[in-house]
């Protein structure tokens, strides 16, 4: 696959939308994880594999999507459209229809990643006001056909991934400090003035209630993606956006009421990582998170109760994380189309079987119930 990107490649299925046969047994098959494709045709696809390697869903989609979400109680998936798309296809994977297609207002566009509020109600998205720039939270109410109830700022430029904290009443947000405009595509605007934070917000008021950043010196450091476990950790991927000879820390934790600690891998591996990482997801029990690093084919596994890296596993163009039912064990998608499990205690990993009738390449992000 040489000189081929990771995006142009052959991905995926031209056959149904979506398989009767396991439509019929979804009580029976369980979903394994969600993500978005894009074939070799242009077309763009939201996609569920069951635990046998099979296609549940396969959903057209406008434009190339960059986060799947899953609803905490209903049977939904919402594919979030990549920056600066102006979309959110929201699915029921059990009936293969539509809910609801969410359109960004005329001068906004979604940054990639939205959430489903913990009771469910409310989709929480990251958008850009395109008029000045600045970063956006909105959120819909899905039981009101998901109307836009509330709209306030993300403080700060370039909002990316969000969370819901574990006291169900603050979101944590990674303002990336990257300015673009749609105008200029993905052109970034302010490199020498970013200025990346992870916030904290009120989800019912939008007050701001904490934020960190950077050192001053480390201001292109940009905060882009995140994963919250039970104990209120944030774990952070960072993308440096500085020149490339530099050496930067890739990996950051955060908790509230101190400041942002910055972590590196041995320095070999931190060199691999080539100042890009592009993903980040707990395990099932808290303790271990997992950072992709898809420019170095590499994913390493950090300790957050002693804020220490662990292992690391070479996978070829590896973003996707997501975390299985077993404690210390990971799902890794590659963009070559393949996927693997990976278990921290005996740091093996093992490729899992897709029945699929074409290779498939998966897109940054996947998700996992």
């Amino acid at each position: 696959m040489t000189g081929i990107n990771r995006r142009q490649f052959s991905l995926l299925l031209a056959g149904a939308l979506v398989s009767p046969a396991l439509l019929a047994k979804t009580g029976t098959t369980k979903p394994l994880f969600a993500s978005a494709a894009t074939d070799d045709q242009g077309k763009h696809h939201l996609l569920l594999i069951s635990e046998q390697g099979d296609v549940i869903l396969d959903q057209p989609l406008p434009t190339r999507a960059h986060h799947v979400e899953w609803h905490p109680h209903k049977p939904w998936l919402a594919a979030v459209a990549r920056r600066p798309g102006t979309y959110i296809e929201v699915m029921d994977y059990q009936t293969g229809q539509r809910v609801h297609r969410v359109n960004a207002p005329q001068g906004r566009h979604f940054y990639g990643h939205a959430i489903f509020s913990r009771d469910g109600r409310y989709l929480i998205a990251c958008e850009n006001r395109v008029s000045d720039g600045t970063g956006r939270i909105t959120l819909r109410d899905s039981q009101q056909g998901f109307k836009q109830v509330a709209d306030f700022p993300s403080y700060g430029i370039g909002p990316h991934e969000l969370a819901q904290m574990p006291d169900g009443d603050t979101l944590v947000v990674a303002n990336g400090g990257i300015l673009t405009h749609p105008d200029q595509g993905r052109e970034k605007l302010n490199l020498d003035t970013m200025r990346p934070s992870l916030a904290y917000i009120d989800l019912h008021t939008g007050e701001l209630l904490e934020q960190v950043e950077p050192a001053a010196e480390l201001h292109q450091l940009s905060i882009r993606h995140l994963d919250v476990n039970s104990a209120g950790t944030v774990a952070i991927a960072l993308q440096y956006q500085g020149p490339r000879h530099h050496d930067m820390p890739l990996v950051a934790v955060h908790r509230r009421g101190n400041a942002l600690k910055l972590l590196r891998a041995p320095e070999p591996i931190n060199q691999a990582m080539k100042l890009y990482c592009g993903s980040a997801r707990f395990d099932r029990s808290g303790r271990y998170f997992a950072i992709s690093s898809p420019r170095g084919d590499l994913v390493t596994f950090w300790d957050s109760q002693v804020d220490r890296f662990v292992s690391h596993a070479k996978t070829r163009d590896g973003c996707g994380l997501a975390a299985t039912p077993n404690a210390g064990e990971f799902l890794i998608s590659s963009g070559l189309g393949r996927l693997y499990r990976y278990e921290i205690g005996t740091q093996t990993k093992k490729r899992i079987a897709l029945h699929l009738s074409q290779p498939v390449a998966w897109d940054n992000h996947m998700s996992t119930l």
